[in-house]
């Protein structure tokens, strides 16, 4: 299941990107349009910008804006930094790849190869979907 922040910051990037001038826009703004909570919204953008998403513009007429355009922003990136692993379990993971404790051979696992199968499909959605495709 989609967490919220991860579904509120999905939200919060397709409001920046619908933005004409591009300009900084106050979280309260944000947080209004989008019923989200400021609190919750702050913390969400702030990874968002730590990891290259966003900017900020601090004072008066600051906010946070976009620092790519809406078609360079990759829909895998913005799932693994606000969802984590893309993989519902760690042993078919990619980029956060664990064995399981339980399982004595994930080769001949059940589990496994289909949760491969899962992962996979999902990283195609994921791959061929950027911010831009989201807004239309």
């Amino acid at each position: 299941m989609l967490s919220k922040k991860t579904k509120y910051g999905l939200k919060a990037l397709s409001f920046l990107a619908t933005q004409k001038d591009k300009d900084p826009v106050q979280i309260a703004e944000i947080a209004k349009q989008e019923n989200i909570s400021q609190k919750f919204l702050e913390s969400i953008l702030l990874t968002l910008k730590r990891n290259g998403f966003l900017g900020s513009k601090k004072g008066k007429g600051g906010g946070y804006y976009l620092l790519k355009e809406p078609k360079e922003i990759l829909m895998t990136d913005v799932m693994r930094v606000l969802e984590g692993p893309i993989a519902m379990v760690p042993c078919v993971s990619l980029n956060f790849y664990e064995k399981c404790e339980d399982c004595p051979n994930e080769h001949t696992c059940s589990v496994n190869k289909l949760m491969l199968q899962i992962r996979d499909s999902t990283l195609q959605v994921y791959r061929n979907n950027t911010l831009a495709d989201i807004l239309n």
